[in-house]
């Protein structure tokens, strides 16, 4: 299970180029874990493709029968997919001992990043951020697939506008139907992150989207609490109380929440998935509801010191 940051493909000021297997006049733009990232004007086929997008390449020290199996699921689930909040994946290819998978490149860090500093931060982008969230994984879910990694550091947001797009689809799996979804075939290694798991997830259960709106709600009980609803010691004392554990209120942590929208919060985590209300449903009475007692307002522009005084200027 991964408890760490995943990429926020947030452009880094790197000099130098490289060629990654016919990628040409790349930049290096990031990395970080089994891959790294480079951004810059590239030939695929023979045809331009944008010179925004990125070039995901996993490290040669890193690279392993596991990597390139992850690195192919995203390729796999991403390629198909069209949603103005869902990440764009291009190309995906090994030649010789480079593995790489092409994507869109925007250039913004993710949610997680941006909660540093607390939730004021970006609290004023917080219903918009909601909804495009929401629209990215019911639209996700309705292509077939469970993402199953779905936190703040998976959402890319444009801080200037709230523009997000959802990433990283390394361990979505197709959602089973019919009589294969009663039956759990194999005992694959549960995967996700602690802070955000299902039940179902952490019991290595078939997966529905019932899951990612688990997933959904602890990541938006973070953005407008600065934290995870679930916190631990350890791993097992934080997945105990994913799955025993009472539900938090986020009114508890931020009190300009109304009563109805921590409800709604609350239904979102709820222990038994049958008593979650599904992405659409939420999409719903989230656009009728009222979010906030009163609306936030951007965050004031930190004043410029004269550290030679301490003064304000």
């Amino acid at each position: 299970m991964r408890n760490g940051p995943c990429h926020s493909f947030r452009l880094l000021n790197l000099s130098g180029s490289s060629s990654v297997a016919g990628y040409s006049g790349l930049l290096a733009a990031g990395g970080g874990g089994a891959a790294f990232v480079v951004q810059g004007d590239i030939n695929v086929n023979a045809q331009q493709a944008s010179p925004t997008d990125l070039v995901k390449v996993i490290k040669r020290d890193k690279r392993n029968k596991e990597q390139i199996s992850s690195l192919k699921n995203e390729f796999e689930c991403g390629k198909s997919l069209k949603h103005k909040n869902i990440i764009k994946i291009y190309d995906f290819n090994t030649t010789g001992e480079t593995t790489y998978l092409v994507m869109e490149l925007f250039e913004h860090e993710n949610l997680k990043l941006q909660l540093r500093e607390g939730p004021h931060q970006v609290a004023h982008l917080a219903l918009k951020i909601i909804e495009q969230g929401a629209e990215a994984l019911f639209y996700f879910n309705s292509e077939g697939w469970i993402h199953r990694d779905v936190k703040p550091d998976n959402f890319l947001v444009n801080p200037a506008d709230g523009t997000l797009k959802l990433i990283d689809f390394a361990i979505s799996t197709r959602q089973k139907s019919g009589i294969a979804s009663m039956f759990s075939f194999g005992k694959k290694a549960v995967q996700g992150t602690r802070s955000y798991m299902s039940p179902e997830q952490i019991r290595n259960q078939n997966l529905d989207p019932r899951a990612d709106v688990y997933s959904f709600g602890c990541s938006v009980f973070e953005l407008l609490s600065g934290k995870p609803p679930f916190t631990g010691t350890n791993a097992d004392e934080l997945l105990n109380k994913h799955l025993t554990g009472p539900i938090p209120s986020i009114q508890v942590y931020n009190d300009n929440v109304t009563p109805e929208f921590a409800n709604v919060l609350k239904k979102m985590m709820a222990k038994r998935r049958d008593e979650r209300p599904s992405m659409y449903d939420f999409l719903n009475e989230f656009r009728r509801m009222k979010v906030f007692k009163i609306l936030p307002k951007p965050p004031k522009p930190d004043h410029p010191k004269d550290h030679r005084k301490g003064f304000e200027i």
